[in-house]
């Protein structure tokens, strides 16, 4: 009987952990992959509005908090403004192909040219990769949705001059007759030019970059922690699920003033990231720690939990043959 128990934990505890690159049928991954990214960002982006809006305001001129602000859209604004740039945003699936795909070829490149076998290094060298293609794909739609997010704010005593609209100088009364969308990009085209849709590529490399990094990083590390404590029989993807959004929540507080200062370049117009830093310092004080946070935290959880959810669900329904008997659900 004891030789059956020990027999059965060495098996439990041979079956792998994290599914590499060359395990997977790579164009049903894909596939599954897209669908699940558009599910997952028309789940989360009100968070994102949320985030913009609190990030972009000077102290608390127009929400005081989360609540107030998801409240205050939801009343004046209605469910589409919650919603506001969405569609253009959603660009961002095809980020997240090149994304992904960088970041497991990177994973796959390291362990097969550099003999790197820590999972946590790897996923700090891939996470870092991916974020620099998936922001060089995304960074002009992402200039775009934030400048729609800022539009028609309200309060108690009425409509808040959004600061994008201000900046841009576009009649928004006269959004009938054109697309807003259009309106948005015909003026960033007139005042910058192409470099107008790449305004604060350098603060969003600065803010996803390592942000990216340390998930794929804190990820893994969460993870063989989490099975290090659990009983060996513990699901996999409970361990994974759990481990993802304790890296979100990680990377929220440490990346927070980077992120804050990325949305005042994009959507206020400044030129230097160091010069917004000291303003935003000069007007927050020690708040850029918490400005916004607690939006990005609940928007982090939920999207790390359901991204991992998915991510590793995706990967064990793509898994080739020879590997399902080692993979455990």
């Amino acid at each position: 009987m004891v030789f059956k128990q020990c027999s059965l934990e060495r098996m439990e505890s041979s079956r792998i952990l994290t599914i590499e690159w060359d395990m997977m049928d790579k164009s049903r991954f894909f596939s599954l992959n897209l669908v699940n990214s558009f599910f997952l960002r028309a789940t989360l982006y009100p968070f994102t509005v949320i985030k913009t809006r609190l990030q972009i305001q000077k102290h608390r001129d127009v929400y005081r908090g989360t609540y107030d602000a998801f409240k205050k859209i939801l009343h004046y604004e209605g469910f589409h403004g919650l919603y506001k740039g969405f569609w253009i945003n959603t660009i961002q699936i095809v980020s997240g192909v090149g994304y992904i795909i960088t970041y497991e070829k990177v994973r796959h490149l390291l362990t097969l040219y550099a003999n790197i076998e820590d999972g946590r290094l790897k996923g700090l060298i891939g996470g870092g990769c991916g974020s620099l293609v998936g922001q060089t794909i995304i960074t002009p739609f992402d200039v775009v949705s934030q400048h729609m997010m800022m539009l028609g704010q309200k309060s108690g005593s009425g409509v808040k001059s959004a600061e994008a609209a201000n900046l841009l100088n576009i009649d928004f009364n006269q959004k009938h007759r054109r697309s807003v969308v259009a309106s948005i990009i015909n003026e960033l085209y007139r005042k910058d030019g192409l470099k107008g849709f790449y305004r604060g590529y350098f603060a969003s490399l600065c803010t996803y970059v390592p942000g990216s990094a340390l998930w794929w990083m804190f990820y893994p590390l969460y993870s063989e922690w989490l099975a290090s404590l659990l009983p060996v029989a513990t699901s996999h993807l409970l361990i994974h699920c759990m481990a993802g959004p304790m890296g979100g929540i990680s990377v929220c507080f440490i990346t927070n003033p980077l992120d804050i200062v990325r949305a005042r370049i994009q959507v206020q117009r400044m030129d230097s990231f160091l010069g917004t830093s000291i303003l935003l310092w000069k007007e927050e004080g020690f708040r850029i720690f918490t400005k916004g946070v607690s939006a990005r935290l609940v928007q982090s959880s939920i999207f790390s939990f359901l991204v991992v959810l998915g991510y590793e669900t995706l990967k064990r329904w793509s898994v080739h043959d020879q590997y399902k008997d080692q993979i455990r659900w």
